[in-house]
């Protein structure tokens, strides 16, 4: 009985240490994908950084005012001036759309309409 117990606790001890044995290594290949991960993003907030840089250059006040002169020709664009802005106040706010369950309740209250009365005809006359 003694010898069975052994021999069951010591499977156990093996059967536990290959567990942690490939629990180790999942849990380094897990990590090295995280790194990868980690250093891609950074790859691409570099990239974003100098699209962004690029961007602003190509987009300076003083370069496209001088593409507009040069291409006048072709695209017909004139500088923007002060008097083409307008205030927010200016602007037409669009109405709010009006609210279904107040739309439904407001007719349900109104009274039916009633149609016009048929004037009156003398007898033996149809409309």
């Amino acid at each position: 009985m003694r010898t069975l117990l052994y021999v069951l606790s010591a499977l156990a001890v093996m059967g536990l240490a290959f567990w942690a044995y490939r629990q180790n290594y999942a849990t380094q290949k897990s990590l090295k994908e995280v790194a990868a991960l980690q250093r891609q993003i950074a790859d691409l907030h570099d990239a974003l950084g100098m699209q962004q840089a690029e961007w602003a250059y190509e987009n300076r006040p003083s370069r496209l005012r001088d593409l507009t002169i040069v291409n006048f020709g072709k695209l017909p664009l004139l500088p923007m001036t002060p008097e083409q802005f307008a205030r927010v106040a200016d602007l037409p706010m669009p109405q709010p759309a009006p609210d279904p369950a107040t739309t439904t309740a407001a007719a349900a209250a109104a009274p039916p309409a009633v149609p016009p009365a048929a004037p009156p005809t003398k007898k033996g006359q149809t409309p």
